[in-house]
């Protein structure tokens, strides 16, 4: 496999463990959008923007939540999976977690909003940014997740705690801004 140029020592070192050919591969790196460089953090939670405007249109609370919840399940297992393959725990490629508390981050508009909203885009924007502050900040317990759970468990985890944070933080813009 031939490697980008600017690609880091560690990034190289685990490419090549990997075997692009296994679904756990595409899976965890979210189609590849943790390949990505700089902050493949946030080029996964970009990645999962478009399903997750697509759940919010098309679907309902009950469903967001189902695809939230399969998506931890599915990500717990691709986790674990690159953790085995690799021996390194949560890599920065891994952007699984970012998806299922992206989503997570979404479900208070589906709640609160009609998608005809018209502020219903800046609200998307705003989850995007939310996520992202409490994914990097990690408040409690977040941080303990990604500090001491050094699992698939742990992966998954603290980005789930940080879209629970974003998703009461948005839901208080709704509210606190009179747009619910």
């Amino acid at each position: 496999m031939k490697f980008a140029p600017n690609l880091s020592d560690e990034d190289r070192t685990t490419m090549q463990k990997l075997d692009i050919k296994k679904a756990y591969v595409w899976v965890s790196t979210w189609f590849g959008s943790g390949f990505m460089r700089p902050a493949p953090g946030t080029w996964g939670t970009l990645a999962a923007m478009p399903f997750g405007i697509l759940l919010l249109i098309y679907t309902n609370p009950f469903i967001i939540l189902v695809a939230v919840i399969t998506i931890t399940l599915i990500g717990v297992w691709a986790a674990r999976c690159f953790e085995n393959a690799t021996g390194i725990h949560d890599s920065k490629m891994i952007v699984i977690d970012e998806v299922a508390g992206m989503w997570l981050t979404l479900l208070p508009l589906s709640i609160f909003l009609s998608h005809e909203h018209p502020y219903y885009a800046a609200l998307i924007c705003l989850a995007f940014a939310l996520f992202r502050l409490f994914d990097i900040t990690k408040p409690w317990p977040a941080c303990y997740f990604d500090k001491h759970i050094h699992n698939s468990i742990g992966v998954m985890g603290d980005d789930i705690i940080a879209g629970i944070y974003a998703a009461a933080a948005l839901t208080g813009v709704i509210y606190y801004a009179g747009f619910s």
